[in-house]
């Protein structure tokens, strides 16, 4: 069996597999909120935690909030910057097409709840945001911005946006600027505060921690509001007992996830030269992103006139294991929206395949994938799907 949709999911890794034998074996367990020996030593246990999160994150101690998900995170960012409603001077949201659909209908509740406006700036067909466009928005209309939105690395494409660039225009004029870096951290190397971004989120499921984990990382916590009131937890900004155990585990993914990071380059060549094999044998094929920077383990392919699908379903038939989008939309037989924002026609759109495996993932396995991917093909070529 090879999994294969690390982008939607990845595996609980080894590392943190061994902590949790251990950790549920021994303990201790307590209410980290609690102030006898038993819930201080909880409390201390998460916040050694914390401090593992921040150094591999590039943050500060306090700007560690821990919660559920990237998901909750984008919810708390905007509930924080921008609040009851839109204010005469700042009532621009700024973001793009491609953004994950957590950001993006976030957004429109804004819009369409709260008197926000949407700019959407244009994505360019290789998936890289047009960043001219992005600049003369910043420079025209700045001081009517209330927040920008644009993520680090796309979820589908796996191409990856310039987030420093978006960052450093935003500082200048003055903007508050949120990244979605679900897909990145954990990819690639990354340090928030030499970002210079106000807000970034992750999810604690992408990097091999357990599912209902995550990580909101602010610049200035006294900017952040809570989204769940509750008793007080996470310094007031996070009400609720603490899922101190998932957050151990958050601690344990990154210093897993750390080691492997020598292996960007190696994974980096075999996609590829995977990719390359694949349009050799079929020349229609398209790799969506192609030429643009992408994350070392994504690839988004497609054969025109071939559903995806039905690729994968022949595909799991094989025992390996791959999406056609992102998992939230996995189930839509259409063009994604993502896709629709670079300009891609519905031949090709709706016969994309997401394989994503991990930075721990031996590099053999792109040849299995692809001996499964042309056998798929060399099938379902010879049957037209629409």
């Amino acid at each position: 069996m090879i999994y294969a949709d690390y982008n939607g999911s990845a595996p609980v890794c080894n590392d943190v597999k061994e902590y949790l034998k251990q950790r549920l074996d021994e303990g201790p367990y307590a209410n980290p909120n609690a102030i006898h020996f038993m819930g201080q030593k909880v409390l201390m246990g998460m916040d050694n935690a914390r401090s593992v999160c921040a150094k591999f994150l590039g943050a500060k101690f306090s700007q560690v909030i821990f919660n559920s998900g990237a998901t909750e995170g984008c919810s708390q960012i905007h509930h924080s910057v921008l609040g009851c409603g839109a204010k005469d001077e700042k009532n621009l949201i700024v973001t793009t097409g491609i953004e994950h659909s957590a950001i993006r209908k976030t957004a429109e509740w804004y819009a369409e709840n709260r008197g926000y406006e949407i700019i959407t700036i244009p994505t360019n067909p290789n998936g890289i945001i047009d960043l001219t466009e992005f600049e003369k928005v910043i420079k025209d209309k700045h001081q009517n911005i209330a927040l920008v939105s644009i993520m680090a690395a796309n979820n589908e494409t796996g191409v990856i946006e310039p987030f420093k660039e978006v960052s450093k225009l935003c500082q200048e004029y003055g903007v508050t600027n949120f990244c979605d870096t679900t897909q990145y951290i954990g990819k690639m190397p990354f340090n928030f505060n030499e970002t210079g971004m106000d807000y970034a989120i992750m999810s604690g499921h992408k990097i091999g921690a357990l599912t209902g984990t995550g990580i909101l990382l602010a610049k200035d916590k006294t900017t952040l509001k809570p989204l769940i009131i509750g008793g007080g937890q996470e310094k007031g900004l996070r009400g609720g007992t603490q899922n101190y155990i998932g957050n151990e585990t958050l601690a344990v993914a990154m210093d897993s996830v750390s080691k492997f990071f020598d292996r960007i380059p190696e994974l980096t060549k075999k996609r590829e030269e995977f990719e390359q094999k694949v349009k050799e044998k079929y020349p229609s094929a398209v790799i969506l992103g192609e030429g643009a920077p992408r994350l070392a383990t994504s690839t988004y392919i497609a054969l025109p006139g071939v559903h995806g699908q039905a690729v994968q379903i022949e595909l799991e038939s094989m025992g390996i294991f791959v999406t056609t989008s992102s998992a939230c939309s996995d189930n839509e037989p259409v063009t994604s929206k993502v896709l629709k924002a670079m300009g891609v026609t519905d031949d090709v759109g709706r016969g994309v395949v997401r394989i994503s495996v991990g930075l721990c993932s031996p590099v053999e396995v792109y040849d299995k994938i692809y001996e499964a991917l042309i056998k798929a093909y060399d099938k379902l070529s010879q049957i037209k799907s629409y």
